[in-house]
């Protein structure tokens, strides 16, 4: 294995404001050679504001976020159309994910949050089914236990715990973030 898959590559972050989902950026740093072994793996956050992760072939990882917020011109099925047109674009310019992970809500606060995490979330698993990409939903005391030891911590100490390691520029990219990273480091929750 070249001395590149031994390094620990940083978080890249995405700079600027939230991008719409049609103009977001997915150029990433120069890349090295790929690393045999390292799965490309992507990790979600769904919501209007929808938190990403993904660690490349070459284990750098970039993240960000991309708005799924529609305009007032806007159909009730566009914010979908755009983010699946983001999962194509995801995936011809960095790699087809050999797996994706996403947070697994079961409340919600309030009904709009509700129907646009089961559209997007129906958006993804059908899209991870058309290309035969495993996807899993990661209950979000699981991410929690992970990241700080504790699954019943509030959102400032998820976030906190993941900014002692990277700088996320919200509370939607450390949840993606602390996603992927609980997904490297158990292998899917294999161990």
């Amino acid at each position: 294995m070249s001395p590149a898959c031994l390094a620990h590559h940083p978080i890249e972050q995405q700079p600027g404001k939230e991008p719409i989902m049609a103009h977001a950026s997915l150029n990433p740093t120069p890349m090295s050679a790929p690393c045999p072994g390292v799965p490309v793996v992507l990790a979600l956050d769904l919501g209007t504001t929808t938190g990403w992760a993904l660690q490349a072939t070459d284990g750098l990882i970039t993240s960000g976020t991309v708005s799924s917020r529609p305009s007032r011109y806007d159909g009730g099925g566009m914010r979908y159309l755009r983010f699946r047109g983001w999962l194509d674009q995801l995936a011809a310019e960095r790699a087809l994910p050999q797996a994706v992970y996403c947070e697994e809500v079961r409340r919600h606060a309030a009904t709009d949050a509700a129907h646009v995490f089961g559209g997007l979330l129906a958006t993804l698993t059908s899209w991870c089914e058309q290309r035969r990409i495993p996807y899993q939903g990661v209950p979000v005391g699981t991410i929690k236990r992970h990241v700080i030891g504790k699954g019943n911590a509030d959102k400032q100490a998820v976030i906190a715990a993941v900014r002692a390691r990277v700088s996320p520029t919200d509370d939607n990219e450390a949840d993606a973030i602390a996603i992927l990273l609980w997904a490297i480091e158990t292998k899917g929750g294999v161990l």
